[in-house]
């Protein structure tokens, strides 16, 4: 007797883009207006954070936690709080 060890087919690719693509957008785009890293804060919902720690996609240099504290592409994460993920530049980063 001989059991088969093929792989299950790959999922259909979807047309929803994964969480990490849009706050990699964003970046980019507040990057080209002229906002540095350190004046940027990216705030997530619980679970858009939980899918950006789990997205094994990610190079390692984007993602990094230090001192409790959580980044991406070198953009400091602040989790939780919000109920729509968003990033926020200048003084809305620096307020808070």
């Amino acid at each position: 007797m001989s059991v088969s060890l093929t792989r299950p087919p790959p999922r259909p690719q979807s047309n929803v883009r994964r969480s990490a693509e849009i706050f990699r957008a964003a970046i980019d785009k507040a990057l080209a207006e002229g906002f540095s890293q350190k004046e940027m804060l990216l705030r997530l919902t619980h679970g858009d954070a939980a899918e950006l720690k789990r997205d094994r996609s990610l190079a390692v240099e984007d993602i990094s936690f230090k001192d409790g504290e959580m980044r991406f592409l070198g953009v400091k994460v602040a989790p939780g709080g919000i109920t729509t993920s968003r990033l926020d530049c200048g003084a809305e980063a620096i307020a808070n």
